[in-house]
């Protein structure tokens, strides 16, 4: 047998498979120690691929025991092995082939493939672990259907479910039982799924628009059927909310969800029988958060809307990989929008996209929305793929309008219904249905970077005329040849105009804007060049321009706003991602400047109008708490430090710090006010006003514990102890964590004592910790590794702990070291375990150049010591590879 080293996979080098399978059947056999997998596969010679090519099967740690053509034995000298590979050459056109191999899940701890939990057998097949399970062509483009037979102990193993429908079921003696389950959609081999555990289920009912009934069930492990009810209800609505918004009615007579506690991904859509983790799927009032509840929402959507976007039309290959995450997270950001706050969720979206994508683009792992080539496709699940793929979609349905987006969805369904196909293919039915031409918009998929605007304005009181400048740019990408500079985007521009008043002022474009689709108070202007000029006519004043209007392009834009416009926006743009925006600019501006001044060693400065700011914002909370409290929520230090040269982590996170003691300094009053008038007078509501109203409350007591007065710590421990909810009580627990006061151990103790049986809410207790600003944290989260609350093999612990320790700005990034040295010591340790969470977590470090020359050789001798490690995977070593490079 030949041993492989990792190989680089080229987009361009993507030639059809050689043979279709058009039928899998599967008998799965579960035994004491070992699984058996008898495997028939239908196969036809591909008539787009070229002729005379070997059939090539993907496997790994398969002991394979039989192996046969249309039921003859395969001789040795008839097929080439190697640790991951079996070709076969010479084989007739059509041919049945058979195999039986032998699988250890039990001690499979990559999570990938076939592996067990505490409760039973799970699988997670993608990217590429069906090859984990038998011999097969582990590709996207093979698609088939699948029938499945299960067998095992029938007391250990009660519940054994598989993709499609249930058609049979029986006893094969006193101890064990079988089971068949036929799935009558053909699928890629990545959405396979298998489950035999012990599970208890909740089960309801969807009638779709055409009066179709299709069977839910809700599978969650023993004791916890009381924390299932809320991902029931988000499934139904978002089924409704599919059928209203793209017309597309769920096609199964079974939907099944399935929670595991091991999981090393989110969730999972595999066709009709989703696999999540547990945090997506398990709320109750006292074990939940709202962002818990809202997460839930939006994952149950994500997965069911796969079943179009992801099951019903899939990828061509790995490299389409945005093809359906970017599609399907615009699709759930859609979901979120119209059912919470689309205001608030827009804002929380594009913080998310600004602390994980933008620096994901300015750093050693930057790729294009369809990268041009990978190592291991799990490094490649990534912002990029997924956020800036949704922003991608996004920006589409800007430039062509909402009914010629779904005109587009729906052609794309029409044509490419049960396909596996390309971005280019999606693309090309938004704009055959709209009449755009989106040749020039496609550099969105193939160039990696954030595009930078510079924007200048200039307005003639005579002419009554404001003219816009714009030019974009973009980092030079690895693929740009020096003899084909750099091209420009195609960028969407919404623009509104404010005057004096704060009212919006009409929009008259001349000259070679007066293509831009526009209405009375926005448009849209389409920056198709390097540089370009916009006109606007009409106007009695000089305005106060409102751009990139709802973030209407993933970009950073560079405009000489004064600290008087920005407060004007903030007061009165009709455009609340704007007015969010204004007051963001405003303290990152006051962040900056006071972080250079403290670097320097001298005293920052902070300007009354921010606090005048921040009280009117508090003044008119009313409106919409859950708004406010975004507003009043300043930017996150990873985010204010992509925006300096050289970070010092200790002046940005004392600078940041100083502006929220600022704030409580000068507003107490208000804060207490405020913190008081939004008491809960009735019981729990995860409901999108309820929620706001604690955020909102949060937030105040938490700008107020900047005080650290014996006050605000029993009000917070106060708040602690009386809540009746996980959103109220955990929110206090963050404020002590911060504080190096007597409650703060108190607090800790009798969360864990209340806690302590409940997986989902421990993981809270180690993230509080790992993210506490106090000088002794890497000590504290160092102490929690041999804490029975923590679990190296399980991934939702280690990043509770080790990566909320990694986004702990000032403390990972430690003068001396020490968090980089502790961070990828555990790394390696994982990497034994579970390649893919250890790559994951090797991500901290992606941005280390940005710090000073200390720092930078601490964290290079970090990863070059992971990368000369014994034994690294190819996962890990991608990672660390291209940090290093």
């Amino acid at each position: 047998m030949k041993t492989e080293t990792p190989q680089i996979v080229n987009r361009q080098d993507y030639t059809p498979p050689p043979y279709l399978v058009d039928s899998v059947e599967l008998d799965v056999r579960f035994h004491t120690g070992e699984v058996l997998v008898n495997s028939h596969l239908r196969l036809r010679r591909n008539p787009a691929a070229a002729p005379g090519q070997a059939l090539q099967l993907d496997g790994h740690e398969l002991e394979t025991m039989a192996m046969a053509i249309d039921g003859t034995a395969l001789a040795e000298d008839r097929y080439t092995r190697t640790d991951s590979t079996l070709t076969i050459a010479r084989l007739p056109d059509a041919l049945t082939l058979s195999t039986q191999t032998r699988i250890d899940p039990d001690h499979n701890t990559s999570l990938a493939g076939l592996y067990r939990s505490k409760d039973g057998y799970f699988t997670q097949c993608e990217a590429q672990g069906f090859r984990r399970i038998t011999w097969f062509p582990d590709r996207p483009d093979i698609m088939a259907r699948y029938r499945v037979t299960l067998h095992a102990d029938k007391a250990s193993l009660p519940v054994l479910l598989a993709n499609g429908n249930p058609v049979g079921s029986g006893d094969e003696g006193p101890d064990r039982h079988w089971a068949c389950w036929e799935d009558p959609f053909p699928k890629p081999c990545y959405l396979f799924a298998l489950v035999a555990a012990r599970l208890e289920v909740l089960r309801d009912e969807f009638s779709t628009g055409r009066g179709r009934s299709v069977q839910l069930a809700v599978f969650v492990e023993p004791g916890k059927l009381d924390q299932c009810a809320h991902a029931m209800d988000a499934l139904k609505r978002a089924m409704r909310w599919d059928e209203e918004v793209f017309g597309l009615e769920c096609d199964l007579d079974h939907y099944m969800i399935v929670a595991v506690g091991d999981f090393n991904m989110g969730a999972m859509e595999n066709k009709g029988l989703n696999i999540f983790n547990t945090k997506y799927v398990l709320a109750r009032a006292d074990t939940a958060t709202d962002g818990d509840y809202q997460n839930i929402d939006r994952v149950v959507a994500h997965e069911y809307f796969h079943n179009w976007t992801g099951n019903r039309v899939t990828c061509r290959d790995w490299f389409q990989l945005s093809l359906k995450e970017g599609l399907t997270v615009f699709r759930d950001q859609e979901f979120g929008a119209d059912t919470h706050s689309r205001a608030v969720t827009r804002i929380r979206d594009v913080r998310a996209l600004r602390a994980a994508q933008f620096p994901e683009d300015a750093g050693p792992m930057a790729h294009p929305v369809r990268p041009d080539s990978y190592i291991e496709i799990n490094n490649f699940y990534t912002s990029t793929v997924y956020e800036k793929g949704a922003e991608v979609v996004r920006m589409i349905q800007t430039l062509i309008g909402r009914k010629a987006f779904r005109c587009g969805m729906d052609l794309y369904f029409a044509r490419h219904d049960g396909q596996a196909v390309t971005c280019d293919d999606f693309v090309a039915a938004m704009a055959d249905a709209s009449g755009t031409d989106l040749t020039q918009f496609k550099r969105w998929y193939d160039h990696a970077g954030t595009p930078r605007l510079l924007a200048s304005g200039s307005y003639d009181p005579v002419a009554r005329r404001y003219v816009l400048t714009v030019s974009q740019s973009r980092p030079t990408a690895v693929e740009d040849s020096p003899s084909q500079p750099s091209q420009p985007f195609h960028i969407p521009i919404a623009i509104g105009l404010l005057g004096p008043d704060g009212d919006d002022l009409p929009l008259v474009l001349t000259g070679e804007s007066e293509h831009a689709r526009t209405d009375r108070t926005t448009c849209v202007l389409s920056l198709t060049k390097s540089k370009q000029q916009f006109v606007f006519e009409g106007l009695a004043a000089a305005p106060v321009p409102s751009l990139l209007r709802n973030f209407s392009a993933p970009v950073i834009l560079d405009y000489a706003w004064s600290d008087d416009d920005l407060s004007h926006l903030l007061a009165h743009d009709s455009d609340p991602f704007n007015r969010w925006e204004a007051g963001q600019r405003l303290a990152s501006r006051l962040i900056l400047t006071a972080a250079a001044e403290l670097s320097a060693g001298r005293p920052a400065s902070w300007p009354q109008s921010f606090v005048d700011a921040t009280a009117q914002v508090l003044a008119r909370a009313d409106e919409d708490p859950a708004f406010a409290a975004e507003a009043l929520t300043l930017p996150g230090e990873a985010t204010l430090a992509e925006e300096m040269t050289v970070v010092d982590p200790d002046a940005l996170h004392a600078a940041r710090n100083g502006l929220r003691l600022l704030v409580a300094e000068r507003l107490t009053n208000a804060l207490r006010q405020r913190y008081e008038a939004l008491a809960p007078r009735v019981p729990y509501q995860p409901t999108p006003a309820a929620a706001g109203r604690r955020a909102l409350r949060n937030l105040c007591l938490g700008t107020l514990g900047e005080l650290k007065t014996s006050e605000v710590r029993t009000l917070a421990m106060a708040q602690f102890a009386s809540a009746d909810n996980m959103s109220d009580q955990f929110a206090a627990l963050s404020i002590l964590a911060q504080d190096d006061c007597r409650q703060r151990p108190a607090a800790l103790a009798a969360f864990f004592e209340r806690w302590q049986g409940e997986a989902l809410v421990m993981d809270k207790w180690l993230a509080v910790q790992a993210a506490s600003r106090l000088p002794d944290t890497l000590a504290v989260v160092q102490g929690l590794l041999a804490h029975p609350a923590f679990d190296l093999r399980n991934p939702n612990k280690v990043y509770a702990l080790l990566n909320t320790f990694g986004n702990n700005h000032v403390r990972f990034h430690a003068a001396d070291g020490s968090g980089y040295h502790f961070l990828a010591e555990q790394i390696g340790q994982i990497d034994r375990i579970n390649p893919q969470v250890a790559a994951r977590l090797a991500r901290r470090f992606d941005r280390w150049r940005k710090f000073d020359a200390g720092r930078q050789q601490h964290a290079r001798s970090a990863l070059a010591k992971l990368h000369a490690s014994k034994d690294v995977s190819s996962d890990l070593l991608e990672i660390v590879g291209r940090a290093l490079a």
